[in-house]
């Protein structure tokens, strides 16, 4: 009876244990639609993704309030909603505009545990190339963040300050110059994997990061299902396939997981909440009209939707009023707004704690942030995404394959927090603050 007590309790014990540790790269293609590598009426190949899915697992996934970049990419690495991680938008929180548009750059913002911390914890090797909200991450073997001002030689200096000592100067001669991170076209984003693969020559790491945004930057200038977006895609399926190639020829086992942060959408006019809020004193401009003074209410927008911020979020008062504009603008049909929630919803989709309200905007509406104008005016890019999770058009991609993935197999649709978990069980580490059981 003891014995079999003891077998029972060991195997009680081995089935919460994480798995033996094997190595994972993690590919993010920012924008990446599933079926923009599943169609085939566009000519594309997309070798690379096409066969991991058919070596692999894949899914489509619902994301994260807002569906924009870095909140998304911080819950891949996470396992967890905006809400508990901290990282709630693209841009930081900046009613006055005098932060020359900064971003949510730095890691010291995360508030929950990262897939990078829990395996540096465990005493395993980790590099990052290009990953959002990664300045400053911590026991790092190698990282080159994410990190741009101005967009003139300076940002070089920049990221050589804060990337790991010595990079990205010490990898030229393997992989020629590193591109400025205000850089987000095509042969950037090969350079950065050309980069990456030096560095995972020079430390054959367990965890490695790397992050490509040009699929997503040609979307907003030329729109989703265009030729031009295409031929990007195209390019970034042979990037990938270099980088998988390089992984398994330092360690056939390593696992490949292939994400992306967001859908994409064709946007054509813009929703205006800066001029009904404005016209009801909740925002004073300074006497020119060209910047704001102060404020009660505030939009914090985030493509084709927008959080309101109230500067006193206790105040019954303000909170009625404000949710009064919002219906009054919501009715008129040419401010191209579909839905809004209040604290609680926003509260239950896991959004911002900062957010009294969230708007989002109907199909071909984005987000604008004049301090004048009318309603619909016009875009001024060909494409967006930030819509709430729940629009089909905003799900994400998953490709993993590896060892002990069962070869094509099709996962349905699945949150996007409950990846970092699965790639953690690969790793052989824990996430504590992941919200969701591991989608594979």
């Amino acid at each position: 009876m003891m014995l079999r007590a003891l077998i029972l309790l060991l195997s009680s014990l081995l089935a919460v244990l994480p798995a033996a540790a094997a190595p994972v790269l993690m590919i993010a293609i920012d924008g990446l639609r599933p079926q923009e590598w599943q169609r085939t009426e566009n000519g594309l190949a997309l070798p690379a993704l096409r066969g991991l899915a058919r070596s692999g697992v894949s899914a489509a996934v619902t994301g994260v309030l807002p569906t924009v970049t870095y909140p998304s990419h911080t819950t891949l690495l996470t396992g967890a909603a905006p809400r508990r991680h901290g990282i709630d938008a693209n841009l930081s929180f900046d009613p006055f505009r005098r932060n020359q548009g900064g971003w949510y750059w730095y890691a010291s913002d995360i508030r929950a545990q990262t897939l990078w911390q829990a395996a540096t914890d465990a005493g395993l090797k980790t590099v990052n190339v290009h990953w959002p909200v990664s300045v400053g991450v911590a026991g790092l073997a190698a990282n080159l963040p994410q990190i741009w001002r101005t967009g003139t030689p300076d940002d070089d200096k920049l990221l050589a300050a804060l990337a790991t000592p010595g990079l990205p100067a010490a990898l030229v001669p393997a992989a020629g110059p590193y591109p400025p991170g205000i850089d987000e076209g095509i042969a950037a984003d090969e350079a950065r994997a050309a980069h990456a693969i030096a560095l995972m020559q020079r430390e054959r790491p367990a965890f490695t990061t790397v992050y490509l945004t040009a699929f997503d930057h040609e979307q907003h200038e030329a729109g989703p299902d265009t030729p031009a977006a295409w031929a990007v895609l195209a390019r970034i399926d042979a990037v990938v396939g270099r980088l998988v190639a390089a992984a398994l020829a330092i360690d056939p086992a390593t696992s490949i997981v292939v994400v992306s942060d967001h859908g994409f959408a064709a946007i054509a006019r813009t929703t205006n909440l800066f001029v009904p809020l404005i016209r009801a004193g909740l925002i004073r401009l300074t006497p020119d009209g060209k910047a704001i003074a102060s404020w009660d209410a505030m939009p914090w927008t985030d493509g084709g939707s927008a959080a309101i911020v109230l500067a006193r979020p206790d105040d019954a008062a303000l909170q009625q009023q404000v949710a009064r504009i919002l219906a009054q603008t919501a009715a008129d049909p040419a401010a191209g707004i579909d839905r809004v929630l209040d604290a609680r919803a926003i509260a239950a989709a896991g959004g911002s704690a900062a957010a009294s309200f969230w708007v989002n905007c109907r199909p071909g509406w984005a987000m604008g942030d004049a301090l004048d104008g009318q309603q619909g005016a016009p875009s001024t890019s060909r494409g967006t995404h930030g819509y709430f999770p729940d629009v089909p058009a905003m799900r994400a991609s998953l490709i993993a394959a590896g060892p002990g993935l069962p070869a094509g197999r099709d996962l349905g649709v699945i949150d996007m927090r409950a990846i970092a978990p699965a790639v953690a069980a690969r790793l052989g580490v824990r996430l504590r603050d992941a919200e969701l059981p591991a989608a594979f």
